[in-house]
């Protein structure tokens, strides 16, 4: 069973984005260049202690028009962007490899709505 393990908000403005959700909610914000083929802006959020239950995400560039993406880590890649096809949804973009992180998609389930899904890499 997948869980969500990451969310990306999605604004014209991520530094900005950022600021805001530091002041309101008190979230961390650390820029992450990513990987020579993944350049964008791009800020890592951590939401609150990792012992507490919750999970952490980013705000990016907004390169699609809904505002949070949810992205969950499963087992099987290639299994899962099957089962998306299989069942009426389809691959947006990637699978991408993003290093140190996993292989990354974004899928569009049968009523448009973007989520991203996650393979953690393999050692």
């Amino acid at each position: 069973m997948g869980r969500p393990v990451h969310f990306e908000i999605l604004g014209d403005d991520p530094a900005k984005l950022a600021e805001f959700y530091s002041n309101v909610l008190g979230w961390e914000f650390q820029s992450w260049a990513g990987s020579e083929e993944y350049q964008q802006e791009y800020w890592l959020a951590t939401t609150g202690p990792e012992e507490q239950v919750g999970i952490n995400g980013a705000i990016m560039k907004r390169h699609f028009p809904q505002p949070v993406i949810n992205t969950t880590l499963v087992d099987s890649l290639d299994e899962t962007l099957a089962k998306v096809t299989a069942s009426g949804g389809k691959l947006v973009f990637g699978p991408n490899e993003i290093p140190y992180v996993g292989t990354h998609a974004y899928c569009e389930d049968p009523e448009g709505n973007l989520f991203g899904v996650i393979e953690e890499p393999k050692t």
